[in-house]
């Protein structure tokens, strides 16, 4: 009897720790995305999250430095040459967005861009 009570209990408890508010799930953990900067694009070109969810950018410069400028969600990052920088922001709009190289890279940095879609 004594076992039947105390598998009972562990099981209640473990319902309802699920189901309580902050507990920790593989979908609230923020959705992380290398991206790699290099003369005169970034790597991926296109990028989708979804909107409301952690996004978490992890960006390396492999020759000199870039940076990443997306207006909409105030991301505006320096990577360093040879270096990695992470970026963490929440995307609060559906739709594209365009981010820019913010960083002078050399003669083909006007055209430096990362299409990002938030969707709904």
């Amino acid at each position: 009897m004594k076992k039947h009570l105390t598998m009972l209990m562990m099981f209640s408890f473990l319902s309802i720790a699920a189901l309580l508010p902050g507990s920790a799930r593989a979908e609230d953990a923020p959705q992380r995305i290398e991206i790699t900067a290099q003369r005169f694009n970034f790597t991926p070109g296109e990028i989708t999250v979804k909107k409301g969810q952690a996004v978490v950018l992890v960006l390396k410069s492999l020759d000199v430095d870039h940076g990443l400028r997306i207006r909409e969600f105030g991301v505006n990052a320096v990577i360093k040459a040879g270096k990695t920088v992470e970026v963490k922001f929440t995307p609060n709009k559906a739709g594209d967005f365009v981010g820019h190289c913010s960083t002078f890279c050399g003669p083909g940095h006007g055209m430096m861009e990362i299409k990002l879609h938030v969707t709904a």
